[in-house]
């Protein structure tokens, strides 16, 4: 199979994104499996970011493509579901970009549902003994940003065949190192987290053959 996994480089305060450490041991682990598996840094920007993605996409022409982000405040696991067409940035991006009530893509539909199977992936995390939800809002920021701009592509191009968005807590280690210790997990728990994700989506992959 071919992988894409993406994680974002550090924002604000952040000098390091845990996305971006989970995206690489991933890639790796799959490469190890014998995948073609790639994993990309995307900035914290939004036209840069779409011109990485449809660059890699285009190369590569994945099966499967996930994308990883930080939500620091959950303790969880969190699967998206939905991504909308809209840019509604409460802050700038890297670049200073703040686009308000604008959608990502004015040709595209409202919204698409992700296709990989989230709540098949969701309940497989919880077999496993990792904390997870199903969520219906990745927001108006990048990560929903990524997240339609990969099923935009998939519907236009064929490419991902399968595409979805998984927002993460920090690792114990960066949670370690911040005032008030955020919630965090584990870096092998979230790495095993999104290979199951993985690992579900090409069940439903074979399905089709």
């Amino acid at each position: 199979m071919k992988i894409l996994v993406s994680g974002f480089g550090p924002f604000g305060e952040e000098d390091t994104n845990p996305s971006e450490i989970v995206a690489t041991r991933v890639a790796e682990k799959l490469r190890e499996a014998g995948h073609e598996a790639r994993h990309v840094v995307l900035p914290v920007a939004y036209r840069r970011a779409k011109a990485i993605l449809e660059q890699v996409v285009g190369e590569l022409r994945p099966d499967i493509a996930i994308a990883l982000g930080l939500y620091g405040g959950i303790t969880h696991v969190r699967v998206e579901r939905v991504a909308l067409n809209m840019m509604d940035f409460s802050i700038p991006d890297v670049d200073g970009e703040k686009p308000q009530d604008l959608p990502i893509d004015p040709e595209g539909p409202t919204a698409y549902l992700a296709s990989i199977p989230t709540r098949r992936v969701v309940e497989r995390l919880k077999e496993e003994g990792i904390p997870a939800s199903l969520s219906y809002s990745a927001g108006t920021y990048l990560c929903n940003y990524v997240m339609y701009t990969l099923l935009r592509l998939s519907d236009r191009t064929g490419y991902p065949r399968r595409a979805g968005f998984i927002h993460i807590p920090y690792t114990i280690d960066i949670a370690s190192r911040k005032k008030g210790l955020p919630a965090s997990l584990p870096l092998d728990v979230l790495v095993k987290g999104v290979l199951i994700a993985v690992e579900e989506t090409i069940k439903e992959i074979e399905k089709e053959k």
